[in-house]
């Protein structure tokens, strides 16, 4: 089945079935790593980029769609929005409810994607009331499609389930070792709920960071809180930060490396390029010696020197080297 192709024998003419496989990009990757729900097609624009005098510009204001997930632009109009404020939006997938993420701002229109979808209206206490009749269905969803996933014998563990807003579209994310053949399954649960199915594989990542927990730290995970995109981590980061390579204290629930090895690497890259390597030969206030081991925080070596055929251990400031 091709990437967002929809099967030949829809479920009658009401129904209709959508299956997506892993990745929105040709990469492999998904643009809304976080939360993903098939709203690849939203506007994201540079929040940094600063509109020059005389360039024409656009109010924008940014909204993260179920409240999480990657921030993405809308139109407000003439609606006064304050950050926090949920609000009812309009998608290429349908209608959406969503929570304002920051205060409209103007942005140059040539880093714009237009046209702009809009903020529709406030979110009413109907609409507020109907978001949590969704999040009730989600459960019940959740519960009916693992019976039938495991009726149909499938090696897959569903991890979540979302509501659309306007209820025509139910999205399934799921984990998998490998590829699932869930056509038959997609048709059942169409019948099920009579209404669009959507079936997404997600990685581990995105299960923690959906189903949350605690991490090693004992704070809630990043991705679950605050974090709203992944970002490359490497054991490289974990090596310039001289931590142990047990994979127990650097990998998060998911089994990955952790996140938060990429918050503070900067500083260590930098903090390294001002200090000695390990065994190399430095000068210092006591005599020449050879540099032991690097506290890379403290900005502090620890120096074993040679005094008159005798060997002493001192710690220096890096600022207190001579060479």
């Amino acid at each position: 089945m091709n990437h967002h192709e929809k099967p030949a024998d829809p479920i009658g003419p009401d129904l209709d079935i959508e299956a997506i496989e892993p990745g929105c990009d040709p990469d492999g990757s998904c643009r809304v790593c976080a939360g993903c729900a098939g709203h690849e097609d939203l506007t994201r624009v540079p929040m940094g980029k600063v509109p020059q005098e005389g360039e024409e510009t656009v109010l924008l204001v940014g909204v993260r769609l179920h409240g999480r997930g990657k921030v993405y632009h809308f139109s407000p109009g003439d609606l006064t929005i304050r950050r926090g404020d949920h609000v009812i939006v309009e998608t290429s997938q349908g209608i959406e409810m969503g929570v304002v993420a920051d205060r409209p701002q103007y942005l140059p229109k040539s880093a714009v994607k237009v046209p702009l979808k809009k903020v529709l209206r406030p979110a009413s206490n109907d609409d507020l009331m109907h978001y949590e009749e969704n999040k009730l269905l989600e459960k019940e969803a959740l519960v009916k499609a693992r019976e039938r996933v495991e009726a149909h014998g499938l090696d897959m563990s569903l991890v979540s389930v979302e509501y659309r807003f306007d209820n025509r579209k139910i999205t399934f994310f799921f984990t998998s070792d490998g590829r699932v053949d869930f056509r038959e399954l997609v048709r059942d649960l169409a019948s099920i709920f009579r209404a669009r199915i959507e079936l997404r594989q997600i990685g581990v990542r995105d299960e923690a960071c959906m189903v949350g927990g605690l991490g090693i730290c004992g704070r809630e995970l990043c991705c679950n809180t605050f974090l709203h995109e992944f970002r490359p981590v490497s054991i490289r980061m974990a090596k310039d930060q001289n931590l142990s390579m047990n994979p127990s204290k650097i990998s998060g629930t998911c089994g990955r490396l952790l996140c938060c090895l990429n918050y503070e690497h900067h500083a260590y890259v930098d903090a390294r390029k001002r200090m000695p390597s390990r065994n190399a030969r430095v000068m210092t206030p006591s005599g020449r010696g050879t540099v032991e081991s690097v506290n890379l925080l403290k900005e502090e070596v620890t120096v074993r020197l040679e005094r008159n055929g005798e060997q002493d251990v001192e710690v220096f400031h890096v600022s207190d080297l001579l060479d």
